[in-house]
C-alpha cells in the first residue's frame, strides 16, 4: 500500500465527517458566496481552524477571480493546490549532516511521541545508521520502558536512568555514550507534560543548553509530534501557524507506518475527487 492509499485510510474519520458536505458543495454548483461560506465551515470541521480555513478560502476567492473560474469542480482543484502550497514550507528531509546529529522530539502526552521515535529509529537503522535513543522523559513511569522496547525492536541502543532523574543529566549521558560509540543519530525523547508550562519549558531549555554545549557543531532537528488521527486538517493548521514543514506522517501502528510527508498526496487524500 502506497503513501496515498495509507493516507486515505488514516484520514478515514475525517473523510467520513466531511464526505456528505464536500460532495454537496463541490458537485454541480457555482462559485458564489454560499459556496465559499459552506466551504469555510467544512474546512473548520476538518480541524483547519478558523484562521487557516478563512485564509485558504479567501485565497481561493482571489484566484477564482483572477482565473475566472466558474464551477465548484474547478474550485476543488484550485483549493487542493492552495492547501498544498500552504504546506510547502521548506525541506521535508531531516537534516542529519553531522555525526552525530541530534533529533529532539517534543509533544504532549498521548500523541504517540515515543512510538514515533521508535518508528524513526527503525527507519534509520534500516538505512544503515547507528542510532541512540535517549529516554529524556523521566517523569512518566512507562516512558523509558516503552522506549527500551522500541530500541530492541529497531536495533538502536538506548541510554536511560531511573524514574524522576534529571532529564538534562540523561541527555548528557546519552551524548557521551554517542561519542564513545560513534553514533550517527541521537533521538531524544522528552517529557510531554509537567506541572505547568513554565516547568516544561525550563526542562526543554536545559536539555537544549546541554546539547548545544556538548555538540555545538552538530546538526539539530526539533520534531513536534501531533495527534492527527481524528481530523487530518490539524496538520495544515499547525504548519500554517508555525511556518514549519511537516517531515513525516504516521499512517498506522507498525514500525513501517511512518512515511515521508508529501503535501500533494496528503491534500489529495483529504479532499478526494
Amino acid at each position: 500500500m502506497g503513501f496515498f492509499d495509507k493516507i486515505k485510510e488514516g484520514l478515514a474519520k475525517t473523510k467520513k465527517a466531511l464526505a456528505n458536505t464536500l460532495d454537496a458543495i463541490f458537485i454541480g454548483g457555482e462559485l458564489d458566496d454560499d459556496f465559499y461560506e459552506e466551504l469555510t465551515d467544512c474546512l473548520i470541521l476538518a480541524d483547519l481552524g478558523v484562521a487557516t480555513a478563512t485564509k485558504a478560502v479567501e485565497r481561493l476567492r482571489m484566484v477564482a477571480r483572477e482565473k475566472r473560474l466558474q464551477t465548484t469542480e474547478e474550485g476543488r482543484e484550485q483549493l487542493k493546490q492552495i492547501l498544498a502550497e500552504m504546506l510547502d514550507l521548506g525541506d521535508t528531509e531531516l537534516q542529519l549532516k553531522t555525526k552525530p546529529s541530534v533529533v529532539l522530539v517534543i509533544g504532549v502526552n498521548g500523541v504517540g511521541k515515543t512510538t514515533t521515535i521508535g518508528k524513526i529509529a527503525t527507519r534509520m537503522v534500516k538505512e544503515g545508521k547507528k542510532v541512540l535513543l535517549v529516554a529524556g522523559d523521566t517523569f512518566r513511569a512507562a516512558a523509558a520502558d516503552q522506549l527500551e522496547i522500541w530500541a530492541e525492536r529497531s536495533g538502536a541502543s538506548i541510554v536511560r536512568q531511573h524514574e524522576g532523574a534529571d532529564p538534562a543529566s540523561v541527555v548528557y549521558d546519552g551524548i557521551q555514550s554517542a561519542k564513545a560509540k560513534d553514533v550517527d543519530v541521537i533521538l531524544i525523547d522528552t517529557a510531554g507534560r509537567l506541572h505547568n508550562k513554565q516547568n516544561l519549558m525550563n526542562e526543554l531549555n536545559k536539555i537544549s543548553r546541554v546539547v548545544n554545549r556538548e555538540l555545538p557543531d552538530a546538526a539539530k532537528e526539533v520534531l513536534l509530534v501531533l495527534d492527527g488521527t481524528a481530523k487530518g486538517g490539524i496538520v495544515i493548521a499547525v504548519s500554517d501557524a508555525l511556518k514549519v514543514p511537516v517531515k513525516f506522517v504516521g499512517v498506522g501502528e507498525q514500525a513501517e507506518d511512518l512515511m515521508p510527508f508529501v503535501a500533494k498526496d496528503f491534500v489529495d487524500a483529504l479532499i478526494e475527487d
